[in-house]
């Protein structure tokens, strides 16, 4: 082999060489940052998912009073509602006893019709 043929073998060799060490070079460098991307898209998804589980919490919680508050409320109508039932019931019962005593004063005042009837108006003629 003659020493340009040494030369152009050598001078390729080192190119491939260069040519590989850089092209590693930038590979590890690309890697390093598709790393770093996806470190930082971890860390999104991590804050995201917090700020989730976060904003269900506090959700949750709303519902929670908001449900305790509601119930507080129906449980205070229903009693408002049984107390009026009640006081309606009292009303009943005492227009129901002026009722009963409306219906035997009108009995004895028909008593007495009967009676000034009898007494009064001479009875009807036979006819036999």
């Amino acid at each position: 082999m003659s020493s340009d043929t040494k030369a152009i073998i050598g001078t390729i060799v080192a190119t491939g060489l260069a040519v590989a060490g850089l092209l590693s070079v930038q590979i590890s460098g690309q890697i390093s940052g598709l790393s770093v991307r996806i470190d930082d898209v971890r860390a999104d998804t991590l804050d995201v998912r917090g700020s989730l589980h976060s904003e269900m919490r506090d959700l949750r919680s709303s519902l929670h009073s908001e449900m305790r508050d509601l119930r507080s409320s129906l449980h205070s109508e229903v009693r408002a509602l049984r107390s009026e039932m009640g006081e309606m019931r009292a009303t009943m019962d005492r227009f129901d006893a002026r009722l009963d005593a409306v219906e035997v004063a009108l009995g004895q005042v028909d008593q007495r019709l009967l009676t000034i009837e009898r007494v009064v108006l001479p009875a009807a003629p036979s006819h036999e």
